[in-house]
């Protein structure tokens, strides 16, 4: 074979490479088939590697250059081409992606979960509600509270079982002079300590008693009282205002009662009852057969106070109530374990959440 016939072989089979080399990456139809076409064009093995091999048999230096630029030219329009594939890939699987994590920023976001009034809350605004809506006003006195407030003023005897260590929480140091409030009804003295008749107040706040926790009883709870002193008071005006409060809360159709009760602090005393809301008096397993639920305690001040603050007790009267807020809200809302209320369980809180706001 004479130099020139070897020249055109060699040329021939650069051009071939060319083709072939095309041919085999335009046929590529993904990346993956892309990497296998870059072998196949540009491998050791590939067309234009065969080609190249030849270039050794050239002897004319003039020769040898030629076909060596033709077979850069042609190693460098194969690699342009993968490159050219491969960015076309590249591009439609980048809009694939965008098209499928394609957001549109002007619907509105996903909101996070918004947290609403605690039962205990909302019921003891509610209650605030509705006494100030008869004209009382809010007050409020400390937890830390001294023994002659919590249990003096309010006429209890000294034998009184309250007193003992074993039913109420003393500060460690200050012997039996200072306890964690057993109820709100020091308040009641405070007001009438720094002001004089008329008083319509409700307090609300926290109590401390050394009580065994179980579903009915707590040892530390929610109490709301009140408090109505005024020329002229009656046990009418009592079951009135207490009669307003209870159907506000169980509804609006349900009687109340009172029963005689004792309480130090108010004489006469009483428990005031509801109508069962669930059976209207005719006895069901939410009222124990008996047709009316326990609400609260109540009663007429007694003249002690009155005169213990400096009241004039032949010429004023008053009434006075407590309730445990967790007992109102086990009631209204049908909760069997006052405990659920402490739980945080979520689940449990989330059945209550109807928004906040403030009295």
């Amino acid at each position: 074979m004479t130099t020139g016939e070897r020249l055109d072989d060699i040329e021939a089979a650069l051009e071939g490479a060319r083709s072939e080399g095309l041919r085999i990456i335009e046929a590529a139809a993904d990346l993956g088939s892309l990497a296998e076409a870059r072998t196949r064009a540009l491998g050791r093995k590939a067309p234009l590697a065969r080609a190249r091999s030849g270039l050794g048999g050239i002897t004319d230096p003039t020769d040898r250059k030629k076909l060596g630029q033709l077979a850069n030219a042609v190693g460098d329009e194969l690699e342009a081409a993968l490159t050219s594939k491969r960015g076309g890939f590249e591009r439609a699987e980048l809009d694939a992606r965008w098209e499928r994590e394609r957001v549109d920023v002007t619907l509105p976001g996903d909101a996070p979960p918004v947290g609403s009034l605690h039962p205990l809350t909302k019921t003891a605004w509610e209650i605030v509600d509705i006494f100030i809506g008869l004209g009382y006003r809010v007050a409020e006195g400390p937890e830390i509270e001294l023994a002659k407030y919590n249990f003096e003023a309010l006429n209890f005897p000294e034998h009184h079982p309250s007193l003992s260590p074993q039913e109420t929480f003393y500060i460690e140091g200050h012997g039996d002079e200072v306890v964690l409030r057993t109820h709100t009804s020091p308040v009641q003295i405070r007001v009438m300590e720094s002001q004089a008749p008329p008083v319509y107040v409700v307090i609300p706040g926290r109590t401390y008693r050394r009580d065994v926790m179980d579903a009915t009883h707590l040892s530390a709870f929610f109490q709301l009282e009140g408090l109505a002193v005024d020329e002229g008071i009656t046990m009418g005006d009592l079951k009135g205002s207490l009669g307003t409060f209870a159907r506000e809360i169980f509804g609006r159709d349900l009687d109340v009662r009172l029963r005689p009760h004792y309480f130090p602090f108010t004489e006469p005393s009483a428990e005031l009852d509801v109508q069962c809301f669930v059976c209207r008096g005719s006895g069901c397993r939410v009222c124990k057969g008996e047709g009316w639920i326990e609400v609260l305690g109540c009663g007429m001040v007694h003249p002690f106070l009155l005169e213990w603050v400096g009241y004039d007790a032949a010429r004023y009267s008053g009434f006075a109530f407590g309730m445990g807020v967790e007992r109102i809200a086990a009631l209204a809302h049908g909760v069997t374990d006052i405990r659920s209320f402490y739980d945080n369980d979520v689940r449990f809180l989330a059945q209550f959440a109807t928004g906040g706001g403030g009295p």
